[in-house]
């Protein structure tokens, strides 16, 4: 690898300069204070990281309306009948921008990879926090979001061999611990049946974020979604004919609008713009920036379902905004 060494070494530029005595000397770039010129490649690489910020941190918003929207739709709509709905809808619109674009199918090897990010984000989150919804506030449903980031970080170091640093695990324990203490604080919940369909879909929406952030890596983000919500599109229509049947349904502004924003905000543009953030920013890095969703939902669970804000609110956005920043600069 000699050959290939001078690609990382620290390069120098020598000056020529003349001395006291009038004899030639030379000096290096650092020694005249002269700094190397930013390269094209490093100035595309920092634009890229900036552009993976900001598509993750969109990513985030359109996440942080899924808990309100969840309980716009329950006003209408039995649980079952909100995650197959939303699914299928989802999948409707992502299987024609497939066909659309004529994109060939994943290679074999990608496919076991769709199928976890199916099973975790599909139906396994959706399910489970709507099930807990049902019983649960969205301020107290938010707990889970403040976990995510740490268990999708976790879950990314064992898939993906990505060991972040000291600071950065410092820095999202105290951001998770704020979240968590606010959130716990303000809605005054025990642990129950909804704390343990919570924890259940934690543990699988941090298995699919990181497998749907590494395919990102091999495909565009919309594919990833896209392929996930067709690979279970037979078992959305069985089940929403299924639960139509038998949930009652009451369409009204709220549950319609709320299913929608489900379908095509969360479901599938919120996942698209997330899994590009992530293959560009990385994974571990990305789900940080989930450690604001709590408090917007518990703002647009102000706005939207008339909910009190708690005194705290700004002083836990502060602290967490301030996590936040640390885990992004820290080195993995």
């Amino acid at each position: 690898m000699k050959d290939n060494d001078s690609a990382t070494a620290t390069a120098t530029i020598a000056v020529s300069a003349r001395d006291a005595g009038g004899q030639g000397t030379t000096k290096t770039a650092a020694s005249v204070g002269l700094d190397a010129p930013t390269t094209p490649a490093a100035t595309a690489r920092g634009a890229l990281v900036g552009r993976g910020a900001l598509l993750a941190a969109l990513g985030v918003a359109a996440f942080s309306l899924t808990f309100p929207g969840t309980a716009w739709a329950l006003e209408g709509m039995g649980p079952w009948t909100v995650v197959m709905l939303r699914s299928v809808l989802a999948a409707v619109v992502a299987g024609g921008a497939l066909a659309v674009f004529r994109v060939r199918l994943p290679e074999r090897r990608h496919w076991a990879g769709i199928a976890v990010v199916a099973g975790g984000v599909v139906l396994g989150f959706p399910l489970l926090t709507t099930l807990a919804l049902e019983t649960s506030t969205t301020s107290h449903a938010a707990v889970v979001v403040g976990l995510l980031p740490l268990t999708t970080a976790a879950c990314s170091a064992v898939r993906t061999g990505v060991r972040p640093s000291r600071t950065f695990w410092i820095a999202s324990l105290v951001g998770a611990a704020v979240v968590i203490g606010f959130a716990v604080q303000q809605s005054g919940g025990a642990p129950g049946r909804s704390d343990l369909l919570l924890f259940a879909a934690l543990l699988v929406c941090a298995a699919g974020y990181t497998e749907g952030g590494r395919l990102a890596r091999h495909m565009p983000g919309w594919q990833v979604i896209g392929w996930a919500l067709v690979l279970v599109l037979p078992v959305t229509v069985a089940g929403a004919a299924l639960a139509l049947s038998t949930e009652p349904l009451q369409l009204t502004v709220h549950s319609v609008g709320g299913l929608l924003w489900l379908a095509f905000g969360s479901q599938f543009l919120g996942l698209v713009v997330w899994y590009r953030g992530m293959a560009a920013i990385g994974i571990h890095k990305a789900s940080q920036l989930q450690l604001a969703q709590p408090l917007l939902t518990l703002i647009w669970s102000v706005l939207l379902l008339g909910e009190r804000l708690p005194p705290a609110a700004p002083a836990a956005a502060l602290a967490v905004l301030a996590c936040i920043a640390v885990t992004q600069r820290a080195r993995g």
